[in-house]
């Protein structure tokens, strides 16, 4: 075991011996006659008063915020105070890279701590085998055509490892890792409670039919209306009330944020990791009206996204840009309503707050993340956020806040990576356990202790958008794309010169690139599930 983690629960020990000795001289002094004495003793030994707790661990994962969406990171235009506040009271990452460019695979890499060459789950696998998986009539009525490929029975996640480790675990938000009926749902894998979307699908609208509890759904005062729905024909784009299909009674994030609160309230006696999945700012642009009112007044008319475009259509929206933002701050104010429950509750000060992104900004769905300038300083054009292994599409935000152990005000160059979160929490929370990872603890990192482990490299992987791998090895990054057609080259590129990826050194220095294909072809393991083999590392005929 590592210094660090037993220094962090030494404490608990010597207020246990404390204790022991001072139920002998209770025992003396009761008979001595000291009553008042005795109990003094009693009420400040009480284990139930003294006992040291684990700390609380809560990580929220917003879906698609680009790295400098948030003010703390730069963002000029979204308001985000609440989330600037954590980093002021805690530690900012500069380097810090999500397990995938897209949704489902950077989930698998986030619980399992295996990277995209070992996880189970390394894309958005829709399991269309199944039937019309994108049939939204089709899925209320028959749930096994919800969901994503599945994680296997008995995989090791974050949830499973911190149950053994005495914490109650909650995930609320969208899950994508497994469909209904399958041994992949949320309460067989490692959380004692799920409330939110299973399905990515589902997820495409925050106005659903239905939302899971556990391993139930429940129905919402929502009609269908299918992703992709366009206008109706002949409507004016600049009438607002043409759009108010679009936006009806029960809103997810309302609800998910409800039932997010009643877990902490549930469970506030006990040790806890909240697992806040929330599907914001993820397109399709929905969000609540007071929002983007506000937006409208700061930024003025604009011209309405037509939700027509070729590649990835959603929903229309007459404010495309206020609509967007007003989204990312409705989570900010939300972060900030957790902060205050957690202080009124007397919880806080025990309480570590990790806040990150799943991968880069997207650029569909009538999200301008150009105009938000959202993965500054990185390239944020389409082909390099969101869906590519470039840094706009895994280079991340990351604050982590818990006070009396993470100094304030604090910046981190450490390098680090989602695969580094399973062990991290473990050494917090004490979870004792002999599952392997690709990762390295960086709680070191959070409290100042130089004794913390740097990588080697970082390896990802990705068989969609044409097949990508990617490795970083201190200021070196290596990029090989378009490998479903063929694509063998590898590109290479200084971080610390470069950090938009516009200088192919490989010429230059061509010993970096062989080590670079060395960890490439050492890291990556044959996938169980084909549709994430990769043309030229795996054989496409097996």
């Amino acid at each position: 075991m590592k210094k660090n983690k037993s220094n962090l629960f030494s404490v608990s020990k010597k207020t246990d011996d404390f204790c022991q000795t001072g139920l002998f001289w209770m025992k003396f002094i009761a008979s001595t006659g000291f009553f008042f004495l005795l109990t003094a003793t009693i009420f400040s030994c009480s284990p139930k008063k003294n006992a040291a707790k684990k700390p609380n661990i809560i990580y929220i994962l917003a879906d698609d915020l680009g790295y400098a969406e948030l003010g703390v990171y730069g963002q000029e235009k979204i308001e985000t105070p609440n989330i600037d506040k954590l980093a002021e009271s805690g530690m900012l990452f500069t380097q810090h890279y999500s397990g995938a460019p897209v949704c489902a695979p950077s989930r698998s890499v986030l619980l399992t701590g295996k990277h995209g060459g070992h996880t189970r789950i390394r894309g958005n696998d829709e399991w269309d085998a199944r039937g019309d998986v994108w049939n939204y009539m089709a899925m209320l009525k028959d749930s096994t055509l919800e969901g994503q490929r599945p994680l296997l029975p008995g995989t090791v996640t974050i949830g499973s490892l911190l149950q053994q480790a005495g914490y109650k675990t909650g995930l609320i938000g969208k899950w994508g890792l497994g469909a209904p009926h399958t041994e992949g749902i949320p309460t067989k894998q490692g959380f004692d409670f799920f409330y939110g979307y299973n399905c990515q699908r589902q997820a495409h609208t925050y106005y659903p039919t239905h939302l899971y509890k556990n391993e139930n759904r429940v129905y919402l005062d929502n009609d269908i209306v299918p992703p992709h729905t366009s206008l109706d024909v002949g409507a004016d784009p600049y009438d607002p009330a043409n759009y108010n299909k679009f936006n009806l009674n029960d809103y997810a994030p309302d609800l998910m944020f409800s039932e997010l609160t009643q877990f902490v309230n549930d469970n506030q006696d006990n040790p806890f990791f909240l697992y806040w999945a929330t599907p914001i700012p993820h397109v399709p642009l929905q969000a609540p009206k007071e929002w983007v009112d506000k937006y409208v007044a700061k930024f003025g008319d604009e011209t309405p996204y037509n939700g027509s475009e070729s590649l990835y259509p959603y929903f229309p929206n007459r404010y495309p840009r206020a609509s967007y933002a007003a989204m990312v701050s409705y989570l900010d104010d939300h972060v900030g309503k957790l902060v205050q429950q957690l202080k009124d509750l007397g919880l806080y000060e025990n309480t570590l707050i990790i806040f990150t992104s799943d991968n880069g900004p997207t650029y569909a769905g009538g999200a301008d993340s150009k105009w938000f300038n959202s993965a500054k300083p990185f390239k944020i054009d389409r082909g390099w956020a969101k869906g590519y292994t470039h840094e706009g599409g895994i280079r991340v935000p990351m604050i982590a806040a818990w006070p009396g152990k993470i100094k304030p005000g604090t910046t981190t160059n450490h390098i680090s990576a989602f695969w580094d979160v399973l062990p991290t929490l473990c050494d917090i929370a004490g979870a004792k356990t002999n599952y392997s990872t690709d990762g390295i603890s960086f709680y070191p990192t959070l409290v100042s202790d130089s004794t913390q482990a740097e990588h080697e490299f970082l390896y990802w992987e990705f068989s969609a958008y044409n097949g990508q791998q990617a490795v970083r090895m201190g200021k070196w990054k290596g990029l090989r794309l378009n490998m479903q057609e063929g694509n063998m080259d590898i590109e290479l590129f200084n971080l610390e010169e470069d950090p938009r990826e516009q200088n192919n050194l490989a010429e230059k220095y061509p010993e970096m690139v062989d080590e670079i294909a060395r960890v490439m072809a050492a890291e990556h393991e044959t996938p169980e599930i084909k549709s994430f083999y990769i043309k030229g590392i795996d054989n496409m005929n097996d």
